[in-house]
């Protein structure tokens, strides 16, 4: 069994300590946030505490923090030379205190306390210094039923980067797209087939091949006809800003 201690309280610290909870490889011994009434009410399912000093010894550390809490948590640790990994996609590896056995957990999904995570779906991507320490790190991750992949920190710079498009821009365009249908009373969710559609699309075939619309068929008409459609300057903006990359993209 791993013995697991969760730093942190947002979104992913959340969904590690119930995925952790529902698997017999691992366990979460003991959970610490500097606000201890964010995890009060998980006090009866695991040890709770909001002092750095009270941290019991576990096979692993899990830093679920913000990126700019990550250094100086790993600094402030009042131990030496256990694994430590933090989970984010955009700090470095080498922003963990060097008294520690650094690693990284970066989970690929993303998460909100709202909605239920399936882990089996979420990759899992492994960084390391000390090789020493992937099997660990691997175990933990496939006791999740999570598919893992071992990389380095460029990969996962541009990991996390490319997330940021397919992800966090994504949605915003749907945002956009249900800002357009509401300013018409028309219903968003008749989109939400297109939208599992384009998404399963790509599991089989490439973004490249999978594009289609006015742009990728240079059909001025309806470009033309769509800007002058959008009186919001940013959609109007975003519209054109797309369009054009669409064209480039495939040679229009």
């Amino acid at each position: 069994m791993i013995s697991v201690v969760i730093l942190g309280a947002g979104n992913v610290a959340t969904h590690l300590f119930e995925a952790f909870n529902k698997t017999n490889e691992a366990s979460v011994v003991q959970w610490y946030n500097r606000n201890l009434n964010s995890i009060k009410p998980f006090e009866r399912t695991v040890s709770v505490t909001d002092d750095l000093n009270n941290l019991v010894e576990a096979d692993i550390y899990i830093l679920a923090v913000s990126d700019d809490a990550i250094a100086k948590l790993s600094s402030d640790l009042p131990f030496k030379n256990r694994l430590i990994a933090h989970t984010s996609g955009s700090v470095s590896i080498y922003d963990l205190d060097k008294k520690h056995k650094r690693s990284v957990l970066y989970p690929l999904q993303s998460f909100s306390k709202e909605a239920d995570m399936d882990f089996t779906n979420v990759p899992i991507c492994i960084e390391t210094i000390d090789k020493k320490s992937y099997p660990l790190l691997k175990a933990l991750a496939v006791s999740l039923g999570s598919p893992t992949k071992r990389i380095n920190s460029d990969q996962r710079r541009v990991l996390h980067l490319s997330a940021v498009f397919v992800n966090n821009f994504t949605n915003q365009l749907y945002r956009i797209g249900h800002e357009i249908t509401e300013s018409e009373g028309a219903e968003f969710d008749l989109l939400k087939p297109l939208i599992l559609e384009t998404a399963q699309k790509i599991q089989n075939i490439s973004p490249y091949k999978a594009q289609t619309g006015p742009a990728k068929r240079n059909d001025k008409k309806t470009i033309k006809k769509h800007l002058k459609s959008l009186d919001n300057k940013r959609h109007h903006d975003i519209y054109k800003l797309l369009t054009q990359s669409i064209r480039e993209t495939h040679g229009r």
